[in-house]
């Protein structure tokens, strides 16, 4: 059987650097962060001290107020990002559709109603707590609320795969289109870790950085990186088979060609520092979409502004591309304005690389300064740069070695 082609219709976002896709992207274009010092409790006794979070997030535009009252604030992100990406796709969502399905991934899911409702239980007793606690905590929720809102009956699932979770369920949805189960899925990624449990535990692991200053507190790829800046929010993308897309005379944004998944195998935090598990991924992503590592024109990398992730992914894409072609090739993480997602990174850095094919236009790495001898490529650290894009590659790492990679290509 000839393998359906899937493209991108609609897209959606919530996120530190803008509350809908267009004014995230002007953002993104011009290497504006969203990165500022927290203000959802306080982090005297902490040592970080800065996040990324959502700004005036109103989600009653979008999303009515009995929804709202019992889902966690991770699955309002993704029913905000949705109806974004759904509208723009111009879906009609007036009856049930069995050929719909939705696909959304949540590193943590509802981390805040499982901390309010813990405190209630401790002050209260645990047969005080919410009924709606269960929920409004667990991940599925944003992909299950999708589905009821619009009435979308296809595959409904959430793929929990750690920081990787946003690019696999976008891929999870390609292949389900690809391989004729569904003709349309929403899919994507949500996050809203933001609390002082999350951020704890992070913190203490020495993931999270403890610079203070915005401004060089998420630097990809930058000798003085210290490690990650927390961020949230969504990313959902409307994925839909070639010939329906036409047969409705959608607007097409770009093709998904190509997506790979593996593992590490190595460690349940660090991964294999010989970047050999995410170069194993670009190549299974790259053999799916069927082009060579000469086709790819722009990576959208993981560049989370770790030591030992943006040092082993420079050595992962010199793997795959070989020095000639890794020395001219544009690599950029837009983790530098975003902070890092964790679920929902690789779904709003794959709304990011959609846009960068429509405008045909690398967004730059913000705030890089210092020269790092071991990640030595092109990082677009100038500013953006208009650039001819036929394939761009998303790349995205999690905790247990989960590796993610997406390709997608330019509407034609």
């Amino acid at each position: 059987m000839d393998r359906r082609r899937v493209v991108v219709t609609g897209v959606g976002t919530v996120n530190p650097t803008g509350n809908d896709t267009e004014k995230s992207w002007a953002n993104i274009r011009a290497g504006v962060h969203g990165i500022t010092p927290v203000t959802r409790f306080d982090t005297k006794d902490y040592k970080f001290r800065v996040a990324g979070e959502v700004k005036d997030f109103a989600p009653q535009t979008r999303i009515d107020r009995k929804t709202l009252r019992h889902t966690g604030l991770f699955a309002q992100y993704a029913l905000y990002a949705a109806a974004e990406a759904v509208e723009s796709a111009g879906l009609d969502t007036g009856k049930p559709d069995d050929r719909t399905g939705v696909i959304v991934s949540s590193g943590i899911g509802g981390l805040i109603p499982i901390e309010e409702n813990y405190i209630r239980g401790e002050e209260r007793g645990y047969d005080r707590v919410s009924p709606f606690f269960i929920p409004m905590a667990i991940s599925n929720m944003a992909a299950a609320n999708i589905a009821i809102r619009y009435g979308f009956r296809g595959m409904c699932t959430c793929p929990v795969t750690a920081c990787a979770g946003g690019s696999s369920a976008i891929g999870d949805a390609f292949h389900r289109i690809r391989d004729g189960y569904e003709d349309v899925m929403i899919c994507g990624g949500a996050e809203a870790a933001i609390t002082p449990l999350a951020m704890g535990g992070f913190s203490v692991m020495e993931a999270l950085t403890s610079e203070a200053d915005p401004d060089r507190a998420s630097v990809p790829f930058d000798a003085e990186r210290s490690g990650f800046v927390m961020g949230e929010g969504a990313g959902i993308l409307v994925l839909e088979e070639l010939e329906h897309a036409r047969a409705r005379k959608a607007e097409i944004l770009a093709e998904i060609t190509g997506y790979g998944a593996n593992c590490d195998a190595y460690h349940i935090t660090a991964p294999s520092p010989d970047g050999a598990g995410a170069a194993a991924c670009m190549r299974l992503a790259l053999k799916d979409s069927g082009i060579q590592p000469d086709d790819i024109d722009y990576i959208n990398a993981h560049g989370t502004s770790t030591h030992l992730n943006d040092s082993l992914e420079t050595t992962a894409v010199k793997a795959v591309f070989g020095a000639d072609k890794a020395y001219k090739l544009p690599v950029s993480s837009t983790k530098s304005m975003t902070g890092h997602m964790l679920g929902a990174a690789g779904a709003v850095e794959a709304v990011f690389c959609v846009m960068a094919l429509r405008d045909q236009f690398i967004p730059p790495t913000a705030g890089y300064r210092t020269p790092d001898p071991a990640c030595d490529l092109d990082y677009v650290t100038e500013g953006g740069r208009s650039a001819d894009l036929r394939y761009v590659m998303s790349d995205n790492l999690g905790f247990g070695g989960h590796n993610a990679v997406l390709v997608f290509q330019r509407a034609e």
